[in-house]
């Protein structure tokens, strides 16, 4: 385990910060103080295994997890304490890895779903332009989508309700390369509107292209931190805790 000055950032504001973050299930201590920050208008991974606490955590950002120890500060603010939907009324939203499409839906009622809890969400007009294949299905059951509409759908939704920090879990797993990068092209748009990014991600030379920094995670730590500049230098250690 790297000392804490080697992922925490001295003399950095940060949108998001987690310190000694510890969280269970049951009796399943998964996450074992986790620590890492996020600066606004960043676009921040997490890699490592399966298994290895990135899921957790994203859930434990968002009050999904009953358990938990440690500090979670959303611009300063401590959100710990909060249930899910006071945190998600901060700012902060999830597309969870199951992407969370319901069948009985159409495209539009799926998208419409989510309340908006703050101001400065996408208009569906706007989620046409990052996803125009979601307004030839408008009509169509949610769940008769392809796997990649489904991710775009998901994706949508969240723009949509005005939060401004998105936690994305495996929002290209399973998908076609062509989907792969009309995924990272829209992160790289949602950014440049001022959206801030903690990613959860597999791929990792597809976090490589949208990401300014990566947090390796490893039986529910973080073992390391490597800006995206360092990378290609890096590649043994990521090899090494990715096991590819």
């Amino acid at each position: 385990m790297p000392e804490a000055a080697a992922v925490k950032r001295a003399g950095v504001a940060p949108l998001l910060a987690l310190d000694g973050l510890s969280a269970w299930y049951g009796e399943s201590h998964i996450l074992h103080g986790v620590d890492l920050d996020v600066a606004e208008g960043e676009v921040v991974t997490l890699l490592g295994r399966n298994g290895a606490g990135k899921t957790t955590t994203l859930k434990s950002i968002m009050g999904m997890v009953e358990r938990r120890r440690g500090s979670i500060r959303l611009s300063g603010q401590e959100i710990i304490g909060l249930p899910s939907n006071r945190i998600a009324r901060l700012g902060i939203s999830i597309c969870p890895e199951e992407r969370g499409i319901f069948a009985s839906l159409d495209v539009k009622e799926n998208l419409l779903l989510p309340p908006q809890v703050r101001k400065g969400g996408l208009s569906v007009e706007q989620i046409f332009e990052l996803f125009p294949n979601l307004k030839e299905r408008l009509a169509s059951q949610g769940t008769k989508l392809s796997g990649g509409e489904q991710q775009m759908l998901a994706i949508g939704r969240v723009l949509r309700t005005g939060a401004r920090l998105l936690l994305l879990d495996e929002p290209t797993e399973g998908l076609a390369p062509v989907i792969v990068q009309q995924i990272g092209r829209t992160i790289e748009r949602i950014k440049a509107q001022g959206f801030t990014i903690l990613l959860v991600e597999q791929n990792f030379r597809f976090a490589a292209t949208v990401a300014d920094r990566h947090y390796l995670m490893e039986n529910g730590r973080v073992v390391d931190m490597i800006a995206n500049a360092e990378l290609e230098a890096n590649m043994d250690k990521v090899h090494h805790y990715l096991g590819v």
